[in-house]
């Protein structure tokens, strides 16, 4: 039986990374982000003005991922600040999977910028697996425009753990006979699943170190920590048995939700948040090639009482016009005027494939509003998700994309 070889792909600073290829795939003599202080980051009018990515020279300036903008500029004043383009995320997080899914056997996406590739057997055709590993990065360098860091082990766990040495654009190893030299001196911070609570707990029973973590007693660590302490204690070691699964992790919804600032006491204001969130669900459902054929709007008063009302379409779609027609309909239906804080709209039941019966004029009708939807989901990729937008939000406030993508829904 061939020895496990695992690679762990990671995207460099991924939005910031993706941003800077597409200004430059779009104009080779534009400034390249990546090599000046910039950050991605929200609006800073409003409560999301965080950074999202950095570029090394504003981590030179000891600027943090998710720290607020105006904290950032202080440190940096010339720090140029670009706003998230979430289609574009999720269109280059394709082509990523995809190149990786050609070469690799085995490819599981782990989030929307980084993926396991199960190698094992491949030196056959490949060689050295490290040596494959630096032609793979090259490989997406040269054709994605982005750098990745690339982590070879006999594990997920190590791989991962290799990966984030030093960055970027960097290949990787960290084979069990290395962990005496290359991990056990880290801090215990860096261990895989170990976070500031966890390591501020070990660090008073004086584990400083993942070296000191993998000597401990798994039974005084099982005393303080349940069964995460005989997990990290495991991880300290190099043990891991979980193995790479070669599934897309599949949506079971699509959804979104924005807290609002102030009280919205008419329905006219709360259906332009409506459209904004399916706009952005719209979009999300369409990238995927999915359908969906169940709709449901919640509502959270001033007093934060939470209600919420679903409805099952005659069909499946794809088509934003129609999933916010069933949101005003539900919308209607349940709100009893109290004055909102917060409304979201979920989708469900997902296929891959659009059922539904129509009579020939709503036939034509669905056909242009699809055709339609695809041509204005293609401008946003090329030139942005604000470089076209509805009337509606002219001259008005609100965002019209909301939301953006949650954490949970860059696993696909």
């Amino acid at each position: 039986m061939p020895t496990p070889v695992i690679y762990h792909i990671d995207v460099n600073s991924a939005f910031l990374s993706w941003e800077a290829a597409h200004r430059l795939s779009e104009d080779s003599s534009a400034k390249d982000i990546r090599l000046i202080p910039s950050v991605i980051g929200g609006s800073e009018e409003n409560r999301h003005g965080i950074v999202l990515a950095k570029s090394p020279s504003a981590k030179a300036f000891h600027i943090h991922t998710g720290e607020p903008l105006v904290n950032a500029r202080r440190k940096c004043p010339e720090l140029m600040v670009i706003p998230p383009n979430y289609a574009l995320y999720v269109s280059n997080s394709h082509k990523f999977i995809e190149l990786l899914r050609a070469y690799a056997p085995v490819v599981e996406q782990y989030s929307i910028d980084e993926a396991f590739c199960d190698m094992t057997g491949t030196s056959r055709i490949y060689g050295s697996p490290v040596e494959f590993a630096e032609k793979l990065k090259n490989k997406i360098a040269e054709e994605l425009g982005f750098t990745v860091n690339i982590g070879v082990s006999s594990n997920r766990l190590l791989a991962k753990m290799a990966s984030d040495f030093e960055k970027p654009n960097r290949v990787h190893t960290l084979f069990p006979e290395e962990i005496p030299t290359k991990m056990w001196p880290l801090p215990v911070d860096d261990l895989f699943f170990v976070g500031r609570s966890t390591s501020q707990r070990l660090h008073t029973i004086g584990i400083h170190t993942i070296g000191e973590l993998a000597a401990c007693d798994v039974t005084l660590l099982q005393n303080h920590f349940k069964k995460q302490g005989e997990i990290i204690w495991n991880y300290a070691n190099g043990r891991d048995v979980e193995l790479v699964k070669d599934y897309k992790r599949a949506n079971k919804s699509y959804g979104n939700s924005i807290t609002i600032s102030y009280d919205v006491t008419d329905a006219e204001t709360a259906k332009i948040f409506l459209l904004s969130l399916c706009e952005t669900i719209g979009a999300r459902i369409r990238m995927d090639g999915a359908f969906i054929s169940m709709v449901s709007v919640s509502i959270v008063d001033f007093n934060f009482h939470r209600q919420s009302h679903q409805m099952q379409l005659t069909g499946a779609t794809n088509v934003t016009e129609v999933i916010y027609t069933s949101a005003c309909q539900l919308f209607d239906q349940l709100w009893n005027h109290e004055p909102i804080r917060q409304i979201g709209v979920s989708t469900g039941h997902i296929t891959d494939s659009d059922n539904r019966q129509y009579d020939l004029f709503d036939t034509e009708k669905n056909e242009k509003l699809s055709k339609l939807n695809a041509a204005i989901d293609s401008i946003r990729t090329r030139y942005g998700e604000d470089s076209i937008q509805r009337a509606r939000f002219l001259n008005t406030e609100q965002s019209h994309m909301a939301g953006g993508l949650s954490k949970e829904k860059r696993t696909f």
